[in-house]
């Protein structure tokens, strides 16, 4: 099937050669997975998308799904950009992708519990030990405890990106509070709303069970003694850029949403404040950082937090999903050794590879990185949301040389990679009224329990809308698709 410039809303679409497309091969035939889409997409012309966009933003802000954007001086809330066209990843590619991230997140749970433990893997020499001494997201308050169920990543959002080899290669891994689900089960709904029919030709996984696995999770690393857990999602509240998503998950649960100021600890055990009168807490999904949750171990000036939380938690009468002190695990330096941390504690090679990644702290590294950052990206290894992040070959000499400056600085702080060429899937671009191919990434969610493990069949495909853009995240005007992952 050949790209057929007749068709009303894709008559404009100009493939990229020098990306992979998702949607059209080298030769521009449709690939065979989206054939009968396109052929769907076509009965509809601009004007038609162009409607169903506005209907699409209008239903996303009715139903408040927004983020908020911080800027230097003001913060903004938006909503949160939709793409009507839908990626799809077929059963053979997908099985690939689900076995790579599982395989990440149970060696990152082995390797968190090592460091908080024996140390294996540092006195062997196969991490170095002032990688981690000198991780600020290292809490010694965790060092000997053992978390419920022996687990400390629950939740895990692994972050994908397709390359120009049509291979599959890892960011980065995120474990402190990977956020973006709920947006996985708004755009799915959102495309149905719009378009109900395209889903009559394909059988698609569905993507409303994450709320309902991850009560299931929540409740297998449940405190001993305790029969019927009461779960909570703790928020910092209305004014945090993910707390559409907090109420989301807290609602499809069934559970109650709290802040810090609705708990409280006695007898170093955690209850929540109703108008019944205390009940005590069992499991609670944080989505608050470490530093803040406690105010008598970490900032006392913190109001989000719970006094007294962690003495219960080390006590092992509540569980915190996820554990305290994670974002180790999780820094863009640790990531560079994923390969050897997944072979020391499953005796395993990496179904899914990382991305060459240069770490300034090593001095062979550093130089290399400061000789050619004009061909690689310089990220911050504590940095989430695309902050930070310098790409070479859109710096001016004078940003080249800053950067240089800043790196020298503080070796420690910034990881370099090749310039990686994310694949480009068409994306409706609501300024030109058409499809233009734009850069995607995919974040996966997998889940880990005790004896139990889920892998959302989906994930947040993330759009970078400004043309030639690489960065995704919505917080730098990024947007998302709604992905299919087809049954056999």
């Amino acid at each position: 099937m050949k790209l057929n410039t007749n068709q009303p809303s894709f008559s404009s679409y100009q493939r990229d050669n020098h990306f992979y497309d998702e949607i059209f091969s080298e030769n521009n035939e449709v690939k065979e997975v989206y054939k009968t889409l396109l052929n769907l997409y076509s009965e509809h012309t601009v004007q038609d998308f162009a409607r169903l966009n506005e209907k699409a933003k209008a239903s996303f802000f009715n139903q408040g799904i927004t983020f908020q954007v911080y800027g230097e001086h003001e913060t903004k809330e938006k909503i949160f950009p939709f793409d009507l066209f839908p990626r799809i990843i077929d059963h053979k590619e997908w099985s690939h992708i689900e076995r790579g991230v599982l395989q990440r997140s149970k060696a990152l749970n082995h390797f968190l519990w090592d460091i908080y433990h024996d140390k294996k893997i540092l006195r062997q020499g196969i991490v170095p030990l002032d990688l981690i001494n000198s991780s600020a997201n290292y809490l010694d308050q965790m060092q000997g405890l053992n978390p419920p169920g022996g687990i400390y990543n629950h939740i895990s959002g692994t972050d994908l990106i397709k390359h120009s080899d049509g291979k599959y290669y890892v960011l980065e891994d995120n474990i402190r509070c990977p956020s973006g689900v709920s947006y996985v089960i708004c755009n799915r709904t959102a495309l149905k709303r719009a378009l109900f029919g395209v889903f009559n030709h394909y059988q698609t996984h569905t993507v409303t069970d994450y709320a309902e696995n991850l009560l299931e999770i929540m409740e297998s690393v449940k405190p001993r003694g305790v029969d019927v857990p009461t779960c909570v999602v703790i928020t910092p509240g209305i004014y945090n850029s993910a707390y559409y998503e907090h109420s989301y998950l807290a609602k499809a649960m069934g559970v109650e949403l709290v802040e810090g100021r609705d708990l409280f600890v006695e007898n170093d055990f955690v209850y929540m404040r109703t108008i019944n009168g205390a009940q005590k807490v069992d499991v609670i999904y944080r989505r608050i950082d470490d530093v803040f949750m406690d105010p008598l171990e970490f900032r006392p000036d913190s109001t989000l937090g719970v006094p007294g939380l962690l003495a219960a938690y080390k006590l092992g009468n509540v569980c915190l999903v996820n554990a305290p002190g994670t974002g180790v695990a999780d820094d863009k330096a640790i990531y560079t050794y994923m390969p050897q941390i997944i072979k020391y504690y499953l005796g395993e090679e990496p179904i899914l590879n990382n991305v060459h990644t240069y770490h300034c702290n090593r001095p062979d590294e550093l130089k290399y990185v400061l000789e050619n950052i004009e061909n690689l990206v310089i990220k911050p290894v504590d940095e989430a949301g695309g902050y930070g992040i310098s790409i070479g070959n859109k710096l001016t000499k004078e940003e080249i040389e800053k950067v240089k400056t800043v790196i020298k600085e503080n070796p420690r702080k910034y990881i370099a990679q090749p310039i990686m060429s994310l694949s480009v899937h068409a994306t409706y671009i609501e300024d030109s009224q058409s499809f233009e191919p734009r850069h995607v990434d995919l974040r996966t969610f997998c889940l880990l329990g005790k004896d139990k493990s889920f892998v959302l069949k989906g994930g947040l495909t993330r759009v970078a809308l400004k043309k030639g853009n690489l960065i995704v995240n919505s917080s730098q005007g990024g947007g998302s698709k709604d992905t299919w992952v087809l049954k056999k």
